[in-house]
């Protein structure tokens, strides 16, 4: 089923549109507490309606998700562990899907003595739902880390239920070891890993369908993207299920990339969409381009966000929110992989925003260094395009493109929540795939439809929602 999930990205096809906005404005979504650098927002998804908050020094606070709330708690103080100080520190913080039942959380942090990033998981106190077990330290996985900088820091699972990581380049300036095109280490990546099968004699295991698993040629089978210099901060769209992941630039360019399965993504070869090393002349043979990049004047050091999918700000639904450290500007990008790019300046800030997180209605804060947590107040004025409002019924789209190879994209959406099937046959009714089998909300939905090992002709892609049904007729042409 992951071939559907696999996204190509024709940069050359890519349309940019720009625009701005003064619609927008943020406030304090908790004006009671504050933190101290606080670089990531988690929410345990077990209906608790509790917010955690991870500080770089070391300590994970939550509170409960309300805008009166007046204290904190501290969940886990690792500070006698946690190398700390400039992009060092306690980094990441990753609720196990069935956290309600596992109690296991995962955190990224940076260790000294030799320094290096360490992945491990704790456990929740047994007496204390909002106390963990200090002393439940299982590390995963420890890599070092040559210098004091580029130490990426996201953890995140995945619709598939494997733990994402991202990785710097291992930091200095030019990734003068190119680690991020080395892949038999895991610096300047996007690391995949099953927490839950362990193997090997490691403390996780290796997902069948990583890229480079079982390989011969020396690569770490842990590597599920690579080229990339430091990617602070990505996240999944529960819709689409893409991963959105931010790149932090060089010298010139900041970066917004898909990330799928074996792409690599440039560094140190290109930075953003110009090249790096070579400055000029580079070879971009098997290399993908950015769905969207920035240059330094208008900001350096880009903070990767959400694609907002709540509902206290439906002019922004279905847009990718980021943002940069430096500048304070906050932007909207829609980005669908069939029409033009479109990039909308949504507010200019004077804040150092060094995150994002979103709640379990999928709310969306950012995390700023002033010690405040931030969300955007609707405001009367009207938006420049019209709010993204949900379809009047069931629609099946043509997929695009039409004759494809071996990649297609297939739109639908819904009025109201339903179970829906997607699947594919021949013209003779023969199953080909089983695309999606479940229920969905009220929305619409982009999924990839990848047939490598299909012969070309006419397809058949039938949508059964609720009552309604629907076929079209796609041509794969090879």
């Amino acid at each position: 089923m992951e071939r559907r999930r696999i996204i190509t990205i024709a940069a050359l096809l890519i349309s940019v549109v720009c625009a701005s906005s003064a619609q927008f404005q943020l406030e304090q979504a908790f004006p009671a507490i504050t933190f101290q650098n606080p670089v990531d927002l988690q929410h345990p998804g077990d209906g608790t309606n509790r917010l955690f908050v991870v500080e770089q020094a070391g300590v994970i606070r939550l509170f409960e998700n309300s805008a009166t709330v007046t204290a904190t708690k501290t969940f886990l103080d690792i500070r006698n562990r946690a190398l700390s100080g400039g992009e060092l520190g306690l980094l990441g913080l990753a609720f196990h899907p069935d956290y309600e039942s596992t109690g296991q959380f995962y955190v990224n942090y940076t260790a000294s003595n030799p320094r290096r990033t360490v992945i491990s998981r704790y456990r929740v106190s047994t007496s204390n739902p909002d106390s963990s077990d200090e002393n439940s330290e299982l590390v995963l996985l420890e890599f070092p880390q040559p210098y004091s900088n580029h130490n990426g820091g996201q953890i995140s699972f995945g619709p598939d239920g494997f733990l994402y990581i991202a990785t710097g380049d291992g930091g200095s300036g030019g990734d003068p070891q190119n680690n991020a095109q080395n892949r038999s280490n895991l610096l300047g990546k996007i690391l995949r890993i099953d927490v839950d099968n362990p193997s090997g004699g490691a403390n996780y295991g290796i997902p069948a369908d990583n890229p480079f698993a079982g390989n011969t040629s020396g690569y770490r089978e842990e590597i599920y993207a690579y080229g990339l210099r430091n990617p602070w901060r990505f996240s999944f769209d529960p819709v689409t299920e893409w991963l959105w992941a931010a790149d932090v630039g060089q010298n010139e360019i900041e970066e917004i990339d898909i990330i799928v399965k074996g792409n690599n993504y440039g560094w140190r070869i290109m930075e953003g969409s110009s090249c790096f090393n070579p400055p000029s002349g580079c070879d971009m043979t098997g290399l993908v381009l950015p769905v969207w990049d920035y240059t330094h004047g208008l900001g350096q050091s880009v903070t990767g966000g959400f694609v907002y999918r709540g509902v206290n700000v439906p002019e922004l639904v279905g847009r990718y929110i980021y943002a940069d450290y430096i500048s304070g500007r906050v932007w909207g990008l829609r980005y669908d992989g069939v029409n033009p790019t479109e990039n909308t300046e949504l507010v200019n800030t004077s804040l150092n925003i060094a995150s994002f997180g979103v709640d379990e209605d999928n709310e969306l804060y950012l995390c700023a260094f002033d010690g405040k947590i931030y969300w955007f107040k609707p405001t009367p004025t009207t938006f420049a395009d019209p709010p993204e409002s949900l379809p009047s019924a069931v629609r099946l789209a043509q997929n695009y493109p039409n004759p494809f190879n071996p990649t297609t994209t297939i739109e639908f959406s819904l009025a109201q929540a339903a179970h829906v099937t997607l699947t594919v046959t021949d013209l003779l009714g023969r199953h080909v795939d089983t695309l999606i089998d479940g229920t969905k909300k009220a929305g619409t939905y982009l999924v990839t439809f990848t047939a490598d090992n299909l012969s070309s002709g006419m397809y058949l892609y039938s949508i059964e929602a609720g009552s309604y049904g629907e076929s079209k007729i796609m041509v794969l042409a090879k």
